[in-house]
């Protein structure tokens, strides 16, 4: 017999016997009935009085053990979290199913956190435009609760940032509500440029929102974050500047170009200049030649630190500067009232600063210590300023 009869020869079979099929390939075939499961679990969930959540979650634990619901995991949560099964583009697909939704328990439904995260709540999110606004508030309370009990990250949120959802500051508004919620049970971590027009991404605008959206706490950690950013690019162009070897003019240069683009308030910026200053210091001097080189360097950085104490207020907030920098590093604790004459002598404080500053401007830290140890230059200061009003 040839090798192509072989081949074509009828392959012999039992007869009368039938072959089960495994589990797992009878779930594989079978339906996606999304419809189904809907009817199925409101049927579980029909007899509960309204508003009694903890019912509806102990029904939802008795229907997991019956119900697919990691196969309908998007199907779940669209009843849970809109309230109705949602046809592609967001409408629902019964006008007349419920539309409350409902509790999560995040110890039994952790197994859905993937699902939820990556395909459930980036689909209901670019659908907010399609809804009312009482349903799109509720969906955002909703969201925000999800967030703060850990069953989802704020991945999902870049679905915000579409541009049909960021036009008219659907996007923002929507982003309110979460915060709202979010923030009454934890605190946030995220970029709100990209939910705002590209034509109002600006500081100012995302704090005027916030604070009218009764949120200040978003408007005063955005602000904090800005300004640490901000923080680390003056330190980074110091650092630069003094690799270049540049002249103290040019560094003054570099620091005002970055806070010309986004300013920092005074106070925080000579603190940020003294802080990206002093890091340039090579401190492995013999210890008892630090104190030395402390004043040094101070005189060194007069120059380009000068430029930027404008008023009192400025002066002020760099004595203080300097009073905690000198507290935390005890090696130049001594030499502060050395410190604050070099600052002096180069017009970075004025006298009315120091005076200022010894009577009720100083900070807790070290007080005592720092006030004692510039008693003789204040002393000096005030007497040369009677002696000139004479």
């Amino acid at each position: 017999m040839s090798l192509q009869q072989q081949q074509s020869a009828a392959k012999p079979s039992l007869q009368g016997v039938r072959i089960k099929a495994r589990k797992g390939a009878v779930k594989a075939q079978a339906k996606h009935e999304p419809t189904v499961f809907r009817d199925q679990l409101y049927k579980h969930l029909e007899a509960i009085p309204q508003g009694d959540y903890d019912a509806v979650t102990n029904k939802l634990i008795q229907a997991g053990s019956t119900l697919e619901f990691l196969k309908y995991a998007d199907a779940l949560f669209d009843i849970l979290i809109v309230g109705g099964l949602l046809q592609p583009g967001g409408l629902y697909l019964d006008a007349e199913g419920p539309t409350s939704p409902f509790s999560l328990s995040r110890s039994i439904y952790k197994y859905l956190q993937k699902p939820l995260e990556d395909n459930s709540l980036p689909t209901l999110l670019q659908y907010v435009n399609k809804w009312s606004p009482e349903l799109r508030d509720r969906f955002a309370t909703t969201i925000g609760l999800i967030f703060a009990q850990g069953l989802a990250s704020a991945a999902c949120l870049q679905s915000l940032t579409k541009d049909h959802l960021v036009k008219n500051d659907l996007a923002v508004n929507v982003l309110t509500g979460i915060l709202r919620s979010y923030l009454a049970e934890t605190t946030m971590d995220h970029d709100l440029l990209t939910f705002f027009p590209p034509n109002r991404r600006s500081d100012p605008i995302i704090d005027t929102h916030f604070r009218g959206a009764g949120l200040p706490q978003v408007a005063d950690w955005w602000t904090r974050k800005q300004n640490a950013i901000i923080k680390e690019d003056i330190t980074k162009t110091i650092k630069e500047a003094f690799e270049r070897e540049d002249q103290p003019s040019d560094v003054v240069t570099a620091v005002r170009s970055v806070v010309e683009e986004r300013p920092l308030p005074e106070s925080e910026l000579v603190a940020s200049l003294w802080q990206g200053l002093l890091a340039q210091v090579d401190w492995s001097a013999r210890p008892d030649q630090i104190e030395g080189l402390a004043l040094r360097e101070v005189s060194r950085f007069a120059p380009i630190i000068e430029p930027f104490c404008t008023g009192p207020k400025t002066e002020v907030a760099l004595i203080n500067t300097v009073q905690l920098y000198c507290y935390e590093d005890t090696r130049i604790m001594k030499a502060f009232p050395q410190i604050l004459k070099v600052l002096y002598n180069k017009d970075c404080v004025s006298d009315q600063a120091i005076i200022y500053w010894h009577q009720k401007g100083s900070k807790p830290q070290g007080r005592q210590h720092f006030i004692k140890a510039t008693e003789g230059l204040v002393k000096f200061l005030q007497e040369q300023e009677d002696s000139e009003e004479e």
